[in-house]
């Protein structure tokens, strides 16, 4: 589905947990991009329909892509770099009140 852009030299391997799943990633990759790449097909729900929701804009405008990293909820994926040991959690319905940091 997706083709990593070419670069000079070979990025590092990262790794890390994703609802209890290990998934690997290359460093500077995008964790919106890692989710993609690694099969997971969408980063929350909707909290009246339960519908699940995907990375749209993958730029930071949309907020779509929510998910919890590392127990901090409503982090936009397309916006932060994976890094080693992140442990990622799909968020489920509605946030929770005083979730915004």
């Amino acid at each position: 589905m997706f083709r990593p852009l070419q670069t000079e030299k070979p990025r590092r391997a990262v790794t890390l947990t994703v609802e209890g799943r290990t998934i690997e990633a290359r460093e500077g990759d995008t964790l919106a991009l890692a989710l993609l790449d690694s099969g997971i097909d969408h980063t929350r729900t909707t909290p009246v329909s339960n519908s699940p929701r995907a990375p749209l804009c993958l730029m930071g405008v949309c907020f779509e892509c929510l998910v919890e990293v590392d127990g901090q909820p409503n982090v936009q994926a397309c916006m932060l770099e994976v890094r080693e040991g992140m442990d990622v959690r799909l968020q489920n319905g509605a946030r929770r009140a005083g979730d915004v940091k």
